[in-house]
């Protein structure tokens, strides 16, 4: 295994995508794998019950790593800049720059998300028969997030070097050893929904350390003196100027799922467990197009620093063409074999039902959840982060008002939540699509400029 970095400024834009996502895509599906072999262990041997509890807290997590995420994601489109324009003394200085912003907004985050949790899911109307479970799966989660921060660290930084192969593996091995601690902490040693965020926890943080020395050890912009830790402010503040927006906008997607959640919380644990098992699954679809829109962001920031705008142009082209194929494979296999998928969670009869109407409701709507990660993938890359901030106020006020009057629909009814989330992915490409085009006839796009 060698840690490599390579540019994205020549070459074809189909090829280059294709071999940068497909590390990505396949690291994602693994993480996935984890999460509904989670899921799974805690459905089957512990319950439906558990299994809601587990997915009650999914909402609220994402709120309190958002911040995280975004500085993280920040990081990287610094670093790919600085890279693409061929500056490594600035990539060093970018990397020691934003260790210091991620790692000490994961350390408060974790102490407000741990004492703000249980507020929080009484905000959502968490179901009192899974109070109990669903707390304690969240205060591990959230004591947590320093250690995940390790890994989401080392990788953003690798990815934005154009080394998406090396988080790629130490994910894998996370993923094994999650499921390995998963079988031994709930079903050998009996520890519950405690066990299986201890057990993801445990696999992330050795991951993200793995990682971590392995980079350092292989690839030469991790090997740092002690010039390259003086704070930078222009570093600092770029990183700042692209993280805040993209933690905004998780901050935001987060709270319009807390307001889902609570609609779906509102018809009780059956309804709570099929959200559960439909969000995997659709995670499961999320990741082609988070993947492709990643290796847009990379690639977008790195032809933005060469000052090569038309290959970031015809990149997103060429983005568009590969997420519309996905589309068109995943749509017939949710109409099919809805039921089938989600037997693999539960054995409720209802549960079931529910579950398999609701994803054959999105699945006609994957095409404008594509379109969304790629424009995203393009404008963060190339600096317009703010948008996400504006398009994630699209996305909360699609989840927040579109479910509660859906619901009101006699002929709707529950499958509202659905229709909702589609609803909303439809509006949010309808805006980032409007974005990218104004950007496009911008005139006074300043190619060259790195930060």
């Amino acid at each position: 295994m060698k840690a490599q970095t390579f540019h994205m400024t020549e070459g074809s834009p189909a090829r280059l995508l294709t071999v940068f996502a497909a590390p990505l895509l396949v690291g994602n599906l693994f993480q996935q794998v984890y999460n509904l072999a989670d899921s799974i262990i805690v459905g089957k041997l512990i319950g439906a019950d558990a299994l809601a509890a587990v997915g009650a807290t999914g909402s609220v997590s994402f709120l309190f790593f958002s911040l995280c995420n975004g500085i993280g994601s920040g990081g990287g489109i610094v670093v790919s800049r600085y890279f693409g324009a061929g500056d490594e003394e600035n990539v060093r200085k970018s990397v020691a720059n934003t260790a210091y912003i991620m790692f000490g907004s994961a350390v408060l985050m974790s102490v407000i998300a741990c004492l703000a949790a249980p507020s929080v899911l009484r905000l959502t109307g968490t179901p009192g028969n899974i109070w109990e479970e669903t707390v304690v799966y969240m205060h591990i989660s959230c004591a947590g997030v320093p250690f995940i921060a390790v890994y989401n660290y080392a990788a953003s930084i690798l990815r934005a070097l154009g080394d998406s192969r090396t988080p790629l593996y130490f994910l894998v091995f996370a993923c094994f050893l999650n499921i390995c601690l998963d079988v031994l902490a709930v079903y050998c040693l009996g520890l519950g929904v405690f066990g299986a965020g201890l057990a993801t926890v445990i696999g992330q943080f050795t991951a993200g350390i793995g990682c971590l020395l392995y980079a350092i050890r292989t690839t030469p912009c991790f090997r740092l003196e002690r010039r390259h830790f003086r704070l930078e402010k222009k570093i600092l503040w770029g990183t700042i100027r692209m993280g805040i927006p993209l933690a905004m906008q998780y901050s935001l997607v987060s709270i319009s799922c807390l307001a889902m959640q609570r609609v779906v919380n509102s018809f009780g644990s059956t309804a709570i467990a099929a959200f559960t098992a439909t969000s995997r699954v659709e995670q499961l679809v999320h990741n082609p197009y988070g993947s492709l829109g990643a290796a847009l962001t990379t690639y977008s920031g790195q032809n933005l620093g060469a000052n090569r705008m038309d290959r970031v142009k015809l990149g997103f082209c060429k983005g568009v063409y590969l997420g519309s194929a996905f589309s068109l494979v995943m749509f017939p296999i949710m109409q099919l074999f809805g039921e089938n998928i989600m037997h693999i969670f539960v054995e409720d009869t209802a549960v079931i039902e529910l579950g398999a109407a609701a994803l054959k409701i999105t699945s006609w709507f994957y095409f404008a959840l594509g379109l969304i990660y790629l424009t995203r993938g393009v404008l963060n890359g190339v600096g317009d982060a703010l948008f996400a901030f504006i398009n994630g106020i699209v996305e909360m006020a699609g989840r927040i008002i579109l479910p509660p009057l859906l619901i009101l629909i006699p002929s709707v009814g529950i499958y509202g939540i659905w229709w909702a989330a589609g609803l909303t992915w439809f509006l949010s490409a309808f805006f980032c699509l409007l974005r990218y085009f104004a950007w496009r006839r911008r005139s006074d796009v300043s190619a060259g400029a790195v930060l």
